[in-house]
């Protein structure tokens, strides 16, 4: 493709997509439906009117990104001028958290990327610059056969507008922000071009894992001239260097699956009662001090009687409990984007 039929493609995409920038409306954990922060709506809210969620506050509210002459700032870490969540969910090692974005440009294309960074205390006061991130998972090109590719991106449209991440089952337990983050490669074959549109949710971990892996400061995951950050999608191409740190061992993406509701969930708001694994005691004298908490019991789970429309046609199923396989319908999704693709290339 030329230059000039690239930078055309781009601009009619960008055009038809500019207000579509999405951002998680739920995170579903265990059948249990959390929402997330609305950029739309809470920021216009009174302060007696906000809800408090697992995610973390955006000031995006014209839904756009990161871009890379921000990459040392604190925006890079959770979104534009993001803020503490006031509460979290449990979720044990292990388990897998379905987060549903609301919408997502097919044009937008990149990969998806995760990580988990400890709070080493309350994920709901920790100063976000002092967060070290360690990956847990990415998907950056899945197949390269045609242009501009398939990638991260397109499993999550795949799969409803939404992505399945699974907690590494050897992560000891602890408060944890889990940064989930799209990067879009329409414009990044210059420098500055790529977008990034990270969003945070506060977990506390539960199970007997004793691992604590290294991290990375937010504000170091990227650099704005890496391969990955500056990468030209629309050129036949094998491979993708995914940009940041490495995934971490015994940690990958998992197949791609939306998860039922089957009850509405409230973020715990206080101080969460680490649990400690019988590892972590025995190498930690703080650990070992600390007595380990359960939590008290646990309220019969109320059936959903409302979801957002766009959200309950991604993320429910008529009847089943289980995750559903979206790989049957992938191919045709995918050849239908490929066919649009060769068009606008044409």
């Amino acid at each position: 493709m030329s230059s000039t039929t690239r930078t055309l493609a781009t601009a009619l995409f960008g055009a038809a997509t500019v207000a579509a920038h999405g951002y998680v409306s739920n995170i579903v954990i265990n059948g249990v439906n959390y929402p997330g922060y609305d950029v739309t709506k809470i920021p216009y809210m009174s302060e007696s009117e906000k809800p408090d969620l697992i995610a973390w506050s955006s000031g995006a509210t014209d839904l756009g990104f990161v871009a890379p002459d921000a990459y040392t700032s604190g925006d890079i870490i959770c979104h534009k001028n993001s803020t503490n969540a006031a509460g979290f969910a449990e979720v044990a090692a292990g388990d897998s958290i379905f987060l549903q974005w609301n919408t997502w440009p097919e044009s937008h294309k990149g990969p998806v990327i995760d990580y988990l960074a400890s709070c080493e205390g309350d994920c709901s006061t920790v100063d976000k610059a002092s967060l070290k991130f360690f990956k847990i998972d990415q998907v950056g090109l899945v197949d390269g056969t045609s242009v501009p590719g398939i990638y991260g991106s397109d499993e999550l449209l795949d799969n409803s507008n939404g992505w399945l991440v699974q907690i590494p089952a050897d992560v000891a337990p602890g408060n944890y922000v889990l940064r989930h983050e799209l990067i879009a490669l329409h414009s990044a074959g210059t420098e500055g071009g790529a977008q990034n549109y990270p969003q945070c949710f506060s977990l506390k971990v539960t199970g007997s894992g004793s691992e604590s892996p290294a991290g990375t400061l937010g504000t170091e995951l990227y650099t704005s001239t890496e391969d990955g950050i500056v990468f030209n999608i629309y050129q036949s191409v094998a491979s993708y260097p995914v940009p940041g740190p490495t995934v971490i061992a015994g940690a990958s993406a998992v197949a791609q699956s939306t998860s039922a509701i089957q009850s509405t969930g409230a973020a715990t708001v206080g101080a969460a009662a680490v649990e400690t694994s019988p590892a972590a005691v025995a190498t930690s004298a703080a650990a070992s001090s600390a007595a380990a908490t359960t939590e008290a019991a646990t309220s019969e789970a109320t059936s959903v009687q409302a979801v957002a429309s766009e959200t309950a046609a991604a993320t429910t199923t008529a009847a089943a409990a289980e995750p559903t396989s979206t790989k049957t319908s992938c191919r045709k999704k995918r050849a239908a984007r490929a066919l649009r693709a060769r068009s606008v290339k044409a």
